[in-house]
């Protein structure tokens, strides 16, 4: 069997911004009915039979507690953060697991997930489906993959390298040096992609990078700038790291064969898609558990 794990943020945000607008009842709805395709697209491929989605129910985390330019929802329209509600009861009615986060992130419960099951019996891979870049550290061969569901590409080891210039486990490493905008993860200053890359597939670790830059045995342009900026930010550099490197210890309830794919719940997905002014839809998914 093979494991779908969905960034739900990522689905809505993309459903907002490419579905059409709908208003009903005057409450925007368009980004919801747009997820509601977009999973359903999905459980009708074949191969898909077990599925989870994780949400952002609060943009807000225990990382806002590290840092405070992290992340937070400031900036949201205002018509797509009340539709993060909606997009856990279309997932739900949809008969996916789904999980909704408040203390931890949605990427948090993937890279959990994924950790979890990757080397259960049955299951032939796990599929992150988001083309977010830190959950390119829970990439494990060709095992553990990262597809871009959009675009249709999937990142296995040898493409995480590939596109990053470091294996999966150096990519919190990467990220505390490069930054995160889309976190609000600043990075280092004069660090950039290429530096970071060159350094850590030479040494593994930003803790394991020399501040002299004699020592580093490799020719880098700016060394001698990027080497102090680097050791006048170490505290900064470790707790950019902390805040890239995702948690595997989500409290995440439900067994494998939970995840499996039964079919939607009838009542609550009539009822949502009549909320949304979508009663069409009900009739295009082709099982329900009740």
């Amino acid at each position: 069997m093979k494991i779908h794990l969905v960034d739900g943020t990522y689905e809505i945000y993309r459903a907002y911004f490419g579905a059409p607008k709908a208003e009903v009842s005057g409450c925007e709805v368009g980004a919801t009915r747009g997820l509601l395709r977009s999973f359903l697209s999905l459980l009708r491929d074949d191969g898909v039979s077990h599925v989870a989605v994780a949400f952002d129910h609060v943009i807000e985390s225990f990382r806002n507690d590290l840092f405070a330019g992290y992340k937070t929802g400031e900036g949201i329209p205002e018509d797509l953060g009340s539709q993060f509600p909606l997009a856990e009861r279309a997932s739900y009615a949809l008969g996916i697991v789904t999980w909704p986060m408040v203390e931890f992130e949605a990427d948090d419960a993937l890279a959990t997930a994924a950790a979890r099951w990757a080397e259960a019996p049955g299951v032939e891979q796990v599929l992150i489906c988001t083309p977010d870049k830190d959950l390119a550290q829970c990439v494990r061969g060709k095992r553990v993959v990262r597809l871009d569901r959009m675009r249709r590409l999937l990142l296995d080891e040898a493409g995480v390298v590939e596109k990053f210039g470091v294996p999966p486990k150096a990519i919190p490493d990467w990220l505390g040096l490069v930054g995160d905008s889309a976190d609000g993860i600043p990075g280092i200053p004069r660090w950039g992609q290429k530096a970071a890359s060159t350094l850590l597939a030479r040494f593994g670790r930003i803790e394991d990078i020399p501040d002299d830059p004699a020592r580093w045995g490799i020719g880098v342009r700016g060394a001698s700038a990027l080497a102090s900026s680097l050791a006048e930010r170490r505290a900064e550099a470790a707790l950019y790291k902390t805040l890239a490197t995702l948690r595997l210890d989500v409290p995440l309830v439900e067994t494998l064969e939970d995840l499996e794919w039964k079919g939607a719940r009838r009542t609550q997905l009539q009822a949502l898609c009549q909320e949304i002014g979508d009663d069409e839809f009900p009739s295009r998914v082709p099982r329900y558990r009740d």
